[in-house]
């Protein structure tokens, strides 16, 4: 009986400092951002769509 206890303590601790190590990697992770673009993207998809189309957006 004590066997299956001991066995399953270890199991325990195993899985805990798996998940402390995946977490702590976790946080040490750098992300990265795109920067902003400058134009309006709104505007650039109306310029693109009329190019597109032969035509002009504005009358």
């Amino acid at each position: 009986m004590y066997t299956i206890l001991i066995i399953c303590i270890i199991i325990v601790i195993i899985i805990l400092a798996l998940s402390l190590i995946t977490t702590s990697k976790a946080y040490d992770y750098k992300h990265t951002i795109d920067p902003i673009q400058e134009e309006d993207s709104h505007q650039n998809y109306l310029d693109k769509n009329s190019e597109q189309k032969g035509g002009n957006h504005e009358k």
